[in-house]
C-alpha cells in the first residue's frame, strides 16, 4: 500500500512517505548545518589548545634549565594542534547532517569517529536547545532530542538559532501527534 508524499513549507521538513518503524532506514540526512559552525569549532578547538601552548612558552622562559624538555613539549603540541585547529572544523562540517521527517529525526555526526543515527518520532521522549557563550557568539544552537534508547540522546550541533527554535516547535508538534508512549 503506498502512502502520497506531503510537502511542508520551509527547508527545515523534509517529507517521505509514512512508513511504520519497520519502514525507516538509516540514510544519509539531507540538511548541512550553518557554515558559520565551522568558525564555533575552530575557536572551541583555539581555546582548547592554547592554554598548554601558552604555559609551555612561558613555563620555558622562566626555567631554563628544563627549556628543552618544555620546548621540546610545545613543539609536539603545536604540530599536533595545527591539523587539529585547521582540519577539524572543516571535516566535521562535511559530516554534520540532520533532517526530520513525519516519521523520524535523522543525524550523522563526528569527524574521526562517525555515527548516522534514526530517532523514530514514537521513541522521542524530550525535546531541548542549548547555546552556550560560544554558540551564541556564533549565533548558533544545538537541538537535543532525547529518546528512549540506550544509545543516549540525538545532537544536531550547528543549527542557526531561528531554525533550532524552529525545529524544536516542528518536533513538538509531530511527537504529540505520534502515537506511543516514547518507551
Amino acid at each position: 500500500m503506498a502512502s502520497t508524499r506531503r510537502e511542508r513549507e520551509g527547508p527545515i521538513v523534509a517529507t517521505q512517505p509514512n512508513a511504520d518503524s519497520a519502514g525507516l532506514r538509516l540514510r544519509p540526512p539531507r540538511n548541512r548545518v550553518e557554515r558559520r559552525a565551522i568558525g564555533w569549532w575552530t575557536t572551541q578547538a583555539l581555546v582548547l589548545v592554547l592554554p598548554p601552548l601558552i604555559a609551555l612558552a612561558v613555563t620555558a622562559l622562566f626555567i631554563p634549565p628544563a627549556r628543552f624538555w618544555l620546548v621540546l613539549a610545545f613543539v609536539v603540541v603545536a604540530v599536533l594542534a595545527v591539523p587539529y585547529v585547521l582540519v577539524m572544523p572543516q571535516w566535521r562540517y562535511r559530516v554534520h547532517r540532520w533532517e526530520t521527517t513525519e516519521d523520524a529525526v535523522y543525524t550523522a555526526a563526528g569527524w574521526l569517529r562517525q555515527e548516522w543515527r534514526i530517532a523514530p518520532m514514537s521513541r522521542i521522549q524530550t525535546v531541548d536547545t542549548v547555546r552556550g557563550p560560544l554558540q551564541q557568539l556564533f549565533n548558533l544552537s544545538s537541538v537535543t532530542v532525547t529518546t528512549a534508547s540506550a544509545a543516549g540522546p540525538l545532537t544536531i550541533d550547528g543549527l542557526d538559532r531561528e531554525v533550532a527554535v524552529a525545529v524544536v516547535e516542528q518536533l513538538t508538534a509531530t511527537t504529540q501527534a505520534t502515537p506511543g508512549d516514547a518507551t
